[in-house]
């Protein structure tokens, strides 16, 4: 069996992705998610008004701790030398707040998976942080924005 899959061998068994031989290079990601909610929830977040504490905080760090923790959370991901992680939100409206995660490393493998999987938990985070007020979130368009640096060269969400 011959597969265009790099994640899967002529067999088409899983594995992890040999990445000896491929050069260093600086690589970069910015991944995105929205969650959606009541504009009393925002607001509510916005004066830190929930009971659990500041939510914005809290998914920061969160989506920090997620992005380092990448390659025990998704089975073939390499673990890599991170050199920067940061999560930065915006009020896109009286409902949704934009959670971006940009991640930086050096290494022989890109970081989109680890800018997906920062965005994703702060996102989480915010939805369990409300959750007592506003069962009815939903966390959306999750997504990778770019990708610079590797073989593969630049990608751009367009």
């Amino acid at each position: 069996m011959t597969t265009d899959f790099s994640h899967l061998n002529e067999h088409g068994e899983a594995r992890i992705v040999d990445i000896g031989e491929k050069p260093v290079s600086l690589r970069r990601a910015i991944a995105q998610a929205i969650v959606r909610m009541q504009p009393e929830t925002l607001r509510k977040i916005q004066d830190q008004e929930i009971a659990k504490g500041d939510v914005l905080a809290t998914a920061r760090l969160a989506g920090i701790m997620a992005g380092k923790e990448t390659s025990r959370l998704i089975p073939l991901c390499h673990p890599i030398r991170i050199d920067s992680i940061t999560v930065g939100f915006e009020f896109t409206s009286s409902t949704e707040i934009l959670v971006q995660a940009t991640v930086q490393a050096t290494d022989r493998t890109g970081v989109e998976m680890e800018a997906l999987v920062a965005a994703s938990i702060a996102a989480l985070t915010i939805y369990d942080m409300c959750k007592g007020i506003d069962r009815g979130m939903t966390v959306l368009e999750t997504k990778l924005n770019q990708k610079t640096g590797g073989l593969s060269g630049d990608w751009k969400f367009v």
